[in-house]
C-alpha cells in the first residue's frame, strides 16, 4: 500500500499521537495533505510532533482518552482550530508489564491493573468514536474513522498479558458495530491490527539483540516498523479506500494468517 495524496484535505484527530506508532501515523497523514490534530496524554510530545509534521494546520494537545469530559474538551479544541475532525485514527493505548519484562499471568493481574488496561484501551477507543459519530452531520459525508488492534487480539497473545488480549480483542467488534451504524452516512470504520512493531511498547520486553530471535517465527523476517502500520491507515483514510468497512486488515509480517 503506498500513501498517496488524497483529493481533499481533511481534519485528522490522532489519538496515542505522540507515541512510536502514533507519530508515523501523524507523518503520513499530513505528508497525504491532511491537517492533524495530535492528541496525547502527553501534551508538550503532542505538540512536538505536531510542530515537526510537514505543510500548515496541524496541532497538539492533551487528551485523556479515558475521561469522557477530556474526549469532548478535545474534540472542540479540535474543530475550533482547525475544523471539525472528518477522520479519526483511535490509537491511544496501554500495554504494562512485570518488572522482569515478562507478561503476567491472569492469575497475577490486579484488578487495577486489568480496570486501567480495558478503560485506557477499550472505554477509550469507545468515548473517541462516540465523540466523532455524534458530531457527523445529517446526512452523508465524508468520513474515515480506524481503530488500532493488535495480532494478540487474534492470536490469544504470547507476549502480552490476558487484559490486553481483551481490550483490543473488543477494539475489533467495537469497530464493526460502529461500521454498521455509520455505513448510510457515508462514514467507513476499519481497524488496523499490527504485530511486532519496533516500538516503545515491544521494547518493554523485547530487547534489539533479541529481535532476530523474534524475526524468526514472522515469514517475512523482520520486526514491524511503525511506517507499515502508517501506511496501512493511510490507504483506510484515502478516498480508495471508500467501499472498506468494518475491516481488519493485519501488518503482522505474516505472523498471522488467516
Amino acid at each position: 500500500m503506498n500513501h498517496t495524496p488524497a483529493s481533499a484535505s481533511h481534519t485528522a484527530l490522532v489519538t496515542g499521537g505522540a507515541g512510536g506508532i502514533g507519530a508515523s501515523i501523524c507523518r503520513y497523514l499530513a505528508d497525504a495533505g491532511h491537517r492533524v490534530a495530535v492528541a496525547d496524554l502527553d501534551a508538550a510530545a503532542a505538540a512536538r510532533v505536531a510542530a515537526s509534521l510537514p505543510g500548515d494546520g496541524h496541532l497538539g494537545l492533551a487528551i485523556d482518552v479515558s475521561d469522557e469530559v477530556s474526549v469532548q474538551r478535545a474534540f472542540d479544541h479540535v474543530t475550533e482550530a482547525a475544523g471539525r475532525p472528518e477522520v479519526l485514527v483511535a490509537g491511544a493505548g496501554v500495554l504494562f508489564f512485570k518488572p522482569d519484562g515478562q507478561r503476567p499471568l491472569i492469575t497475577e493481574i490486579s484488578l487495577a491493573d486489568w480496570q486501567r488496561t480495558v478503560t485506557i484501551n477499550q472505554t477509550g477507543c469507545f468515548l473517541t468514536c462516540r465523540e466523532f459519530a455524534r458530531r457527523l452531520p445529517e446526512g452523508r459525508s465524508f468520513g474515515r474513522v480506524v481503530t488500532i488492534s493488535s495480532v494478540t487480539a487474534q492470536l490469544g497473545g504470547y507476549r502480552s498479558n490476558a487484559a490486553y488480549i481483551a481490550s483490543k480483542a473488543a477494539v475489533i467488534g467495537f469497530t464493526k458495530a460502529l461500521a454498521r451504524e455509520l455505513a448510510l452516512q457515508g462514514v467507513t470504520v476499519n481497524s488496523v491490527a499490527p504485530g511486532l512493531i519496533d516500538a516503545p511498547m515491544l521494547r518493554q520486553s523485547l530487547s534489539q539483540e533479541r529481535d532476530s530471535e523474534a524475526a524468526a517465527a514472522i515469514p517475512l523476517g523482520r520486526i514491524g516498523l511503525p511506517e507499515d502500520v502508517a501506511d496501512a491507515v493511510a490507504y483506510l483514510v484515502s478516498e480508495g479506500a471508500s467501499y472498506q468497512t468494518g475491516t481488519t486488515i493485519d501488518v503482522n509480517g505474516g505472523y498471522r494468517m488467516q
